[in-house]
């Protein structure tokens, strides 16, 4: 990805594309005074599109976005932290209902034009009369500004540390188009959406169709390529919300500038992604592994997810243990073509592992290389054509202490 098709905006926020507002506020249902339910609005109706979970137990908000998408077009999405809304039966279905009619009422549109998302504790019943309430506050809080997209960030946050956010502006037919992002994850982290929400705003202008292609294949690369736990949730949802506002020709895979805005579309999934990954839960480090040389990239895909996932090569990088055994082992059991005599492995720059047969390296330089903030594994198969890069965390102390405790 060519970092001169898009430039970053410094300051940036999903209310940066031209039509939207957003607003955040705390209405009661985490027990701090932290912001715990958000709107993003659109002043016209926005093509959408969204990718979701594939656990089987999926929360009643996904229901409720789902049909609100089913026209390909959103105005609104409303969002609540604290409770997951998951597992809550009927009540929990007609809950996440009564959002989208209160607050397509509170902002005057139809409830067809309102997405859900909830995330938190699971199988507890949402609190409705301050949800409610909460919904009835919005509106005088909506703005364009990045302090109501601030307070948006937020209010979508459970155990994250920092909010992740990002905007970034790209040519379309000369037209200055923006690309902006919000999203939530920390812990209950790993591919196949992770446990994560993300709402993305473009003012792009592009169909429905075009943009559910874009997100889907997007989202294999990118979000489906992080992992904190090996555990998918129960809420993960990603919604793209595009106003046309910028006025560009419409975009599709036929559009001369399709590639430059699929790679800034890509850059901000990616960002958010990595920031997702490098916030897990207790992890004092970003950890990246990239696999080239396999027989195809699904395959490069599935030995770097193995790879990322081991709880092994999590704990020796919490460690800063330059244990390549533990990332060659994680290689052998990915399911995958390998030829067993012609692998290399790299921590960093240092060599470790050539033609499947180790060599000798610094281990000195090895330790102080893995006590940095970010490290990137490089595994080469020499097996083919195929590559793909995962992201991840160390596993540590704290992962187990906040979880232990996570209800309380």
């Amino acid at each position: 990805m060519s970092d001169q098709l898009f430039k970053p905006i410094q300051g940036g926020s999903v209310t940066t594309p031209s039509g939207f507002q957003a607003a955040g506020l705390h209405c009661g249902l985490k027990k701090t005074e932290r912001n715990d339910l958000g709107v993003i609005v659109c002043d016209v109706p926005a093509t959408a599109a969204a990718v979701y979970t594939t656990n089987l137990f999926q929360a009643a908000p996904l229901q409720v976005t789902r049909d609100s998408l089913s026209n390909g077009t959103l105005r609104a999405v409303v969002v609540n932290s604290g409770n997951a809304n998951a597992c809550t039966g009927q009540q929990g279905e007609q809950d996440a209902y009564a959002m989208r009619a209160e607050t397509a009422r509170q902002l005057g549109l139809d409830e067809q034009d309102v997405a859900v998302a909830s995330t938190g504790v699971i199988g507890e019943l949402l609190k409705m009369d301050r949800v409610i309430a909460g919904i009835e506050r919005l509106p005088e809080q909506l703005g364009y500004e990045p302090n109501h997209a601030e307070a948006f960030c937020q209010s979508i946050l459970t155990t994250d540390l920092v909010k992740k956010e990002i905007c970034v502006q790209v040519e379309v037919n000369g037209i200055e188009v923006h690309i902006a992002g919000a999203a939530k994850g920390s812990g209950m982290i790993h591919p196949n959406m992770a446990t994560m929400l993300a709402f993305m705003t473009t003012d792009a202008v592009i169909p429905a169709d075009a943009l559910q292609l874009l997100l889907r294949d997007t989202t294999d690369r990118t979000f489906n390529m992080i992992t904190v736990d090996g555990d998918t949730s129960t809420n993960d949802m990603l919604v793209v919300m595009a106003s046309g506002h910028a006025g560009n020709l419409e975009l599709t895979p036929e559009h001369e500038d399709w590639a430059a805005f699929a790679a800034a579309f890509r850059h901000v999934c990616e960002h958010l992604a990595q920031a997702i990954a490098r916030d897990g839960e207790g992890a004092t480090k970003l950890v990246e592994v990239e696999v080239a040389g396999a027989v195809s990239d699904l395959s490069a895909r599935a030995i770097a997810k193995t790879v990322i996932g081991s709880s092994l090569v999590k704990s020796a990088m919490f460690g800063a243990d330059a244990n390549w055994g533990r990332v060659i082992a994680a290689v052998g059991r990915a399911g995958e073509p390998v030829d067993v005599n012609t692998v290399d492995i790299r921590l960093g720059d240092i060599v470790v592992l050539t033609a499947s047969r180790p060599v000798p390296f610094d281990e000195e330089a090895a330790l102080e290389y893995l006590k940095g903030d970010t490290v990137r594994i490089t595994v080469d198969l020499h097996y083919g054509e195929g590559q793909a890069i995962a992201w991840g965390c160390d596993l540590t102390y704290d992962y187990v202490r906040i979880n232990a405790a996570y209800r309380t």
